[in-house]
């Protein structure tokens, strides 16, 4: 029977049969050796060749292996023994013959001569590479990962290996040996061509080996070994052996290399843990795999009886438990190969559980959180903030971005940093998920930058240490975040915030830089100087200004306190939107008033197009212009509302359907037909390129005559510009087409007794070459020091004293800046405040070069926390106290970073002035020290320090003024009150930590976690921070023209061209007076307006603001935009606090009282500087010809005659005026 099962069984049944299937075609009289041999017989098919006694023959696949192995090791051998033996005896031969040599000269020489032996030749062609070496190159590069086909045969037996332990895996649920047919066996067939190609491989690394032992010896080597000589040996024998197939899991430590080469890995974290886990996983499923031999194929000493049935799996699971020390029992092995495998595994398998599981958990561990990739959403733009990423900076940032007011923001934040945030700002994060993200990584790398989008982003913004010990290192380093960004992608937006002003030069040095494609450089010392500097002419404009670009939510009150009105105003913000075509053809202070009546809207600016005969759109920013000014289609307009939603009355608003509506919430979109323009409330202006129809022959009458409007800011560009090209920066630019005549409303030349007709002289330079500022030649330092006892007998008066804390080594704050809006050319030379420094010398040695060309600018070494040296400069007569430091980001604590500030401030409220000096000082001609000749405005320190009435209050406005009534007494204030105590001198003090504030006034009950905009301090305009600027970053980019706006509006007239000037000469440079550079003094600046005297007297006791703008736009051309009203105005007994307070854009109805001044936009008045004209350039001494040629300017031409009649009382009511601005 066993004859006939093995010669005549047909082919093609399932060749697995179980044991039971054997027995029954065994002689009967064999049971008891078949008994025995139970678990020693293999499946048997009588369709399949096999051996028919069922024995198993696992020794021959097993000798396949063990003999190519070691016969391969014995030839290798072999060979280098051979290859040793020849070597060291050709090297005898060698070490004879040169012997011979030496010994017998003569003959060597005739050898040399005679036939060469063998040897010899085969030394000659030893230089040339023979085919061997060739053959060996040829395979280096075939498995070298350097060259496109090495990498791809690399990663091919890579793929190859891992299919062949997955066949492994697939064939562990069959017996571990079974008879199987190669031509039906499918995954035998597989399994085949996979080690064809593995065999191919291993030819090629052999032959490019440099050392076959070493190379022999390889883990790869002895994977191949013991698994490509089964597979033939189960062809031949038509059986197949699971065996040690399983050593195939050992690839897996190639499996890092198989990813760097495809550049996949690239950092040394992610290198290692790839090593590890390879390491870990190959180690701990090859192990598997031996047990799972042994275990279910027994001992072969125990004749195989001892098996037990074990799945692959279940022996990774013991693997698992054993290595991990836990041992539950369930599964173990019986075998005693088995037991002896594991009590070795368990020395390496514990050693590297222990050591390599924790590394890998703190690889993973440290891996970034936040190392993804940004996946744009379709439909939504997002930006890229990056910079100086901290829980303050972001928290403010988004405050204002995300602000309801701005309705609906559709706009992704991404935030770029190199360190992961604090549990702080990643729960800042996580509370605006929907929103924001964040992600790990630097600008400098462009690995990062393709992370966020960066090529796709609307804008990065660059955000900057305000509190930074070297300011100039952190420009340097914004600095090269732009140019990293912009080196990456070119076009990109960008809007970076620059602590030092000297530092934005560098900006224009990089080639991509175009703030005509929208990038801006936000200067924070810059705009802080601005700021205060505008405070000293209009006191409170700062904090107006900063609660206006700011977003704030609107805070309820109903108490009848000061807050009440203030947080009112602080609701207000500035908007852009399109006017509707109702407006066009009407002139300015028409649709304002009618705007600010009707529909409740401050129209404070407009941006005006017109074209041009060379083809070139101008676009212009006109804040207040005349009344010639008209508008047309699709102007933009900058308005002051508390939110956008109100402002889209100004785009919907329709004379026919609107007309007669009372109520402005009910104007809404009506039906008829209006021009299809794109319009937001808060977005950036619309394309630039377009153009703008009708109303040309308003253009042809007015486009050229802009240059001598109020505040006028202007671009040339073409236009076809893309619609990315915004206006910025603001300035005027001079045309060289347009005429003498056309340049002014006021023509310069054709007023008699103007000014200009003397500043047209072509030989006295007195404004710089842009003619935006006042300018003197460059004077020494030494010759504006005052001692003390110099600036005591100096009659000083009406003055601007900064205080300055620092020394040597500070970081210049960039006091240029703050000189520049007061040396303003639309202010005439007899206006302007003298300025007076107190500090240290060494400090102002280092800013004197930035300010040796303004007029009027004196220097009192000293301290400000000295009584004597501020008694000195008369601090109780001066218009205006500035208090800064330079030191204020040299202390780590941040509550003591303004101590000098605060005890300076502290010091000048505690001190008591007699008030009779002053007055007798007022009323002096004053005392000449020797050497110092007043005569002389440009060569003396001292120029013209005398009282002159404030050019901010109602009284003195030019064309408007009139007497007081005499005998006519202010309510709840006193005129007998003067400056006796410190408290009641303006002042505005820097801080640099918020929370300082509640220092500065002891009167108040702010609290110390109160916000900046809410305390009393920053209400009343004396104290500043430059954290309100923040709000400027989200400001500009949803409206770029803000920020033109709002240094028009703060820096005094700050040009491109200027900036560019100062890039490359670091100072003003003069330039003689032309028609196209006077024209530019053509400008209104921002003015306080009092209402207890003049022509608004009358409105000032229980009169409406409605009807005070009105008559004020009317009248003068002057817009007014908000209050400055005392404290305690609200009161009715009087009292004696002289703080007052900011209120916004008041409604129309709001109750003016007679103390109040009125923040308004003041037209440039020709005429006011007629009869200063010789004082300000001419040699006058007396003191006594200045007053009364003071006196001529501000006196109606109606009121003239009484001139001579004017009593000592009302001289001294306007010297006093002071007290109540």
């Amino acid at each position: 029977m066993l004859a006939e099962a093995d010669g005549t069984a047909p082919h093609g049944s399932d060749g697995s049969m179980r044991t039971s299937n054997i027995n029954s075609n065994i002689n009967p009289d064999s049971s008891i050796l078949i008994s025995k041999m139970e678990d020693v017989v293999i499946p048997f098919s009588s369709e399949v060749p096999c051996d028919n006694n069922g024995q198993r023959m696992w020794w021959a696949f097993l000798a396949s292996s063990m003999v190519t192995f070691f016969g391969g090791l014995f030839i290798i051998l072999i060979w280098r023994t051979l290859k040793y033996l020849w070597t060291v005896c050709c090297h005898c031969n060698i070490k004879s013959k040169e012997a011979q040599k030496v010994s017998n000269p003569a003959n060597n020489q005739a050898a040399d001569k005679g036939p060469k032996g063998p040897d010899e030749k085969e030394e000659a062609p030893a230089s040339e590479v023979g085919w061997m070496t060739s053959v060996k190159d040829w395979a280096g590069v075939m498995i070298s990962a350097q060259t496109l086909t090495g990498r791809v045969l690399v990663v091919l037996v890579f793929a190859l290996s891992i299919g062949a332990l997955g066949i492994y895996f697939i064939d562990s649920s069959d017996p571990i040996e079974s008879c199987q047919n190669f031509y039906k066996d499918f995954t035998l067939q597989i399994d085949m061509a996979f080690n064809v190609f593995f065999l191919l491989y291993f030819g090629l690394r052999f032959i490019a080996a440099n050392d076959k032992l070493w190379f022999w010896l390889e883990v790869n080597s002895v994977v191949d070994f013991f698994t490509v000589p089964p597979v033939f040996v189960s062809v031949y024998l038509n059986r197949s052996w699971l065996g040690l197939r399983f050593l195939r899991a050992l690839r897996l430590i190639q499996f890092s290399e198989i990813l760097q080469f495809l550049n996949i890995l690239k950092t040394s974290n992610s290198i290692k843990l790839v090593n590890l886990c390879s390491i870990f996983i190959s180690t701990w499923l090859t192990a598997a795999g031996f047990i799972h031999l042994v275990e279910n194929s027994g001992d072969p000493w125990e004749n195989f009886e001892n098996s037990q049935s074990l799945s692959y799996w279940e022996c990774v699971y013991l693997l698992m438990v054993t290595m991990s020390t836990v041992g539950y029992g369930d599964v173990y092995a019986k075998t005693t190969l088995g037991r002896l495998f594991m009590v070795f595994f368990i020395l390496g398998g514990l050693a590297m559980f222990a050591s390599y599981v924790p590394e890998i958990i703190e690889l993973i561990g440290n891996r970034k959180k936040y190392g993804g990739s940004y996946s744009a959403v379709n439909g939504r733009k997002h930006i890229v903030v990056c910079g100086h990423i901290t829980l303050e900076s972001v928290s403010n940032f988004l405050k204002d971005f995300l602000h309801k007011d701005r309705d609906d923001v559709n706009v992704e934040i991404v935030f770029l940093h190199n360190i992961s945030p604090n549990l702080e700002l990643e729960a800042l994060f996580k509370r605006h998920f929907t929103q924001v993200e964040f992600y790990q990584g630097s600008v400098l790398n462009p690995h990062d930058l393709a992370r966020v989008k960066i090529e796709s982003a609307d804008a990065c913004l660059i955000l900057a240490n305000k509190y930074c010990a070297d300011p100039d290192a952190e420009d340097a380093s914004n600095i090269m975040r732009v140019i990293s960004i912009k080196n990456y992608h070119p076009k990109i937006r960008i809007i970076t915030q620059m602590l030092q002003y000297h530092n934005k030069a560098h900006l224009l040095n990089i080639p991509s830089w175009n703030w005509k494609e929208g990038d801006d450089a936000i200067c924070l010392a810059e705009l802080k100087a601005g700021f205060i500097a505008q405070s000293c002419l209009a006191q409170g404009l700062s904090t107006m200004l900063a609660n206006l670009f700011s977003m704030r939510s609107f805070i309820e009150i109903e108490e009848d306190t000061w807050q009440k009105y203030y947080l009112e105003g602080v609701a207000n913000e500035m908007y852009t939107e399109y006017l509707s075509s109702a407006f066009v053809g009407l002139s300015f202070p028409t649709v304002c008033e009618l705007c600010y009546v009707k529909l409740k809207l401050l129209l404070i600016a407009i941006e005006y197009k017109s074209e041009q005969r060379e083809s070139r759109s101008r676009k212009r920013i006109l804040i207040n212009p005349g009344n010639h000014v008209k508008m047309q289609e699709g102007t933009l307009g900058f308005f002051i509302a508390s939110d956008a939603k109100e402002v889209k009355r100004a785009f919907f608003y329709c004379k026919a359907c609107h007309d007669d509506i009372s109520d402005p919430k009910r104007i809404k979109k009506c039906g008829c037909k209006r021009p299809k323009y794109k319009y937001n409330g808060y977005v950036r202006s619309p394309a630039d390129g377009a153009t703008t129809p009708g109303n040309s022959g308003s253009q042809k009458e007015t486009g050229v005559r802009f240059k001598a409007d109020c505040n006028l800011v202007e671009d040339e560009h073409p236009s076809t510009l893309s619609p990315k090209k915004k206006q910025r920066n603001g300035g005027m630019r001079n045309s060289p087409n347009c005429s003498p005549k056309m340049m002014s409303r006021h023509d310069p030349l054709l007023i008699p007794g103007n000014e200009q007709i003397e500043n047209m002289d072509m030989n006295v330079k007195r404004y710089d070459s842009t003619g935006m500022f006042h300018w003197c030649p460059s004077k020494e330092i030494e010759k504006v020091i005052l001692t003390r006892s110099e600036a005591s007998m100096t009659v000083l008066s009406g003055h601007v004293v900064v205080c300055i804390f620092g020394d040597g080594t500070s970081a210049l704050v960039g006091l240029r800046n703050l000189v520049m809006p007061l040396r303003a050319s639309n202010f005439h030379y007899h206006e302007l405040k003298p300025i007076v420094f107190v500090g240290s010398l060494d400090y102002l040695r280092r800013e004197w070069e930035t300010l040796h060309n303004f007029p009027k600018v004196s220097i009192l070494p000293g301290t400000p926390l000295s009584r004597a040296d501020l008694r000195a400069v008369n601090i109780n007569l001066c218009d205006m106290c500035v208090i800064l430091s330079a030191n204020q980001n040299n202390i780590e604590d941040a509550s003591l970073q303004d101590k000098e500030c605060i005890l300076a401030s502290l010091n000048i409220k505690s001190m008591q002035f007699d008030d009779s000096i002053g007055v007798l000082q007022a009323n002096s001609q004053g005392f000449t020290p020797p050497g110092m000749d007043r005569s002389s405005p440009d060569s003396s320190p001292v120029h013209s320090f005398v009282r002159q009435a404030s050019v901010t209050t109602g009284s003195n406005i030019p064309i408007i003024t009139e007497l007081a009534k005499p005998g006519k007494l202010l309510p709840l204030v006193s005129l007998s009150q003067e400056k006796k105590s410190g408290t009641n001198i303006q002042m505005i003090t820097e801080l640099v930590n918020d929370s300082n504030v509640q220092f500065l006034d002891q009167d108040d009950d702010d609290d110390p976690d109160t916000e900046l905009y809410l305390t009393q301090p920053f209400a009343c305009g004396t104290a500043f921070a430059v954290s309100v600027l923040d709000s400027l970053m989200s400001a500009t980019y949803f409206n770029d023209n803000i920020l033109t706006l709002i240094r028009t509006l703060v820096t005094g007239g700050a040009t491109p061209e200027l900036e560019a000037l100062l890039a490359e000469e670091n100072a003003l440079r003069g330039g003689y007076s032309t028609p196209q550079t006077l024209a530019n003094r053509d400008r209104c600046r921002v003015a306080q307006l009092a209402l207890y005297d003049g022509p608004f007297a009358d409105l000032g006791d229980g009169g409406c603001y409605g009807d005070l703008f009105c008559k004020a736009l009317k009248t003068y051309n002057m817009l007014c935009f908000g209050i400055y009203r005392l404290r305690d105005a609200h009161l009715s007994a009087p009292s004696q606090c002289t703080k007052r307070y900011v209120i916004t854009n008041p409604p129309y109805e709001f109750e003016l009282v007679p103390t109040d001044l009125i923040f308004c936009l003041m037209q440039f008045d020709h005429n006011a500087g007629q009869s200063r004209t010789s004082l300000s350039h001419s040699s006058h001494s007396s003191h006594s010809s200045s007053k009364k040629s003071s006196s001529v300017h501000s006196i109606p031409p109606t009121s003239r005659q009484n001139r001579s009649s004017k009593t000592r009382e009302a001289r001294d009511k306007q010297k006093k005026e002071m007290v109540y601005r």
